[in-house]
């Protein structure tokens, strides 16, 4: 197993607003602790189970920007980040990354504008916005990939086709087989798909580990596949 940047994280609620959104996220609200096994991590979950909500914690509380971006990234467009990185201690390994960088799909568009401010003759700006959403979205996320980095991405396949999502897949894969460690929260059954990876659910009001097969992503993509017109027939029935 790779020597994971960050190795487990620990939530103080003391530190967490009391009168605060956070309480009634039920895989959140007994969360004490929390342990990363394998270099590839994902999120997965219905809806509003607090997937991102922890993502964008953890970013915080390692020093990312809460809108994405690398560490030299600080702008802010909208405050939406909740208090809870105020309560997460990080368990790190002795080795620190060569880069880091946090990517939201939400926020992909001001992450891409303050690439082109940020820019320079030494830093020429890769023009993100010239390009269409998913070709600069998939362009952004290969430019920063390290072999020796650590990444939280949040739902990527959000702006990705199929072919793109798999295009990431490998990029992603090969980058952890060389040292990176990466923590994503994602619907896409074709992300999820990479082999070894540690699967954390946030259904049920408590966060576990499952299977590829076990995730609501695969269950209702297979479902629809196999069954498509009896579902279809039933929906539009019901309606």
């Amino acid at each position: 197993m790779n020597d994971l940047f960050i190795k487990k994280i620990y939530i103080d609620w003391s530190k967490v607003t009391f009168d605060n959104y956070l309480y009634h996220i039920e895989a959140l609200k007994n969360l004490n602790e929390l342990t990363f096994e394998k270099p590839i991590t994902f999120f997965v979950g219905e809806n509003g189970t607090g997937k991102s909500t922890l993502l964008e914690a953890i970013a915080i509380a390692y020093g990312l920007n809460p809108e994405g971006g690398s560490r030299n990234y600080s702008f802010s467009t909208y405050d939406t980040h909740s208090s809870l990185y105020k309560g997460i201690r990080l368990s790190k390994s002795v080795h620190k990354p060569k880069w880091s960088y946090f990517l939201r799909a939400e926020s992909f568009y001001n992450v891409a504008t303050k690439e082109m401010d940020y820019a320079d003759i030494g830093h020429p700006s890769e023009k993100y916005h010239e390009q269409s959403h998913g070709e600069s979205f998939l362009s952004l996320v290969q430019k920063q990939l390290n072999s020796y980095g650590l990444y939280l991405l949040d739902e990527p396949e959000a702006a990705l086709s199929p072919q793109r999502q798999l295009t990431l897949l490998m990029e992603i894969y090969n980058s952890a087989k060389q040292g990176a460690q990466f923590i994503i929260a994602t619907h896409s059954p074709i992300l999820l798909g990479i082999p070894d990876a540690q699967i954390l659910s946030f259904d049920d009001g408590i966060i576990h580990e499952c299977t590829y097969e076990e995730t609501g992503s695969y269950k209702i993509v297979e479902m629809y596949i196999n069954n498509k017109d009896r579902l279809l027939n039933q929906l539009f029935k019901d309606e």
